[in-house]
């Protein structure tokens, strides 16, 4: 993982280890332009109390601002799942990470390739 986005991850896990699975995590492989991204993703969880999804975060290794979303969830959220549009600066993995109540971190990737780049600056 490039330094900017092992940074984004590592302000957020601080020292916990990082489980890798039980996140879903929905981007399409191939994007006719980074633009408007549709990207969909939650984690199965009873959303009790007890045992809960806090947040889940969205770091690209590709863009400018590495930190992409982050979503914010209570027991009372019901379901810890959330579809938004994002923007991606060129190809490359994105992460899905996700905070639980009990302290445990969980993450998943996808590797898109973009056709057309976003977030750059135009000349």
């Amino acid at each position: 993982m490039p330094s900017e986005a092992s940074q984004a991850m590592q302000a957020i896990v601080d020292k916990s280890p990082v489980n890798t699975g039980r996140v879903y995590f929905e981007l399409p492989p191939l994007v006719e332009s980074g633009n408007l991204v549709a990207v969909k993703f939650s984690v199965d969880s009873p959303m009790t109390p007890t045992n809960y999804v806090r947040a889940i975060h969205i770091i690209s290794e590709a863009n400018p601002s590495p930190n992409v979303v982050s979503c914010y969830f209570t027991p009372l959220s019901g379901k810890a799942e959330a579809s938004t549009r994002i923007r991606l600066a060129d190809s490359q993995r994105v992460w899905a990470l996700a905070q639980m109540s009990d302290g445990s971190f969980w993450r998943t990737s996808v590797d898109t390739v973009i056709t057309l780049s976003a977030c750059t600056d135009m000349v």
